[in-house]
């Protein structure tokens, strides 16, 4: 019987929590994460890293259908106006 340990290929090496964390901070980043995102999720360097990016894509596009359901509700009901003037008073109050 061997008592070597056996190598993972760095293919197939589970992620740590912190870099769970640190790829999910790193994803969150406007324009640096997205272009990280598109390359982790087409990239075969490591499995556990392009399955999170993958599921990262799944939580935007499930927050993205979310998102313009409740557009589609508050349009049907005529709350449109009182959310731009949420949003505009928003802005104004963070440019002051």
């Amino acid at each position: 019987m061997d008592s070597q340990p056996t190598q993972i290929p760095y293919q197939y090496k589970p992620l740590t929590s912190w870099a769970y964390f640190g790829y999910g901070l790193l994803f969150s980043i406007p324009i640096v994460g997205f272009i990280m995102l598109i390359v982790f999720s087409c990239s075969n360097e490591n499995i556990n890293r392009r399955n999170f990016a993958r599921s990262y894509w799944c939580g935007l596009l499930v927050a993205a259908i979310i998102l313009a359901a409740l557009f589609a509700v508050a349009l049907i009901l005529g709350y449109t106006d009182e959310i731009n003037q949420g949003f505009q008073n928003a802005v104004n109050n963070a440019l002051r």
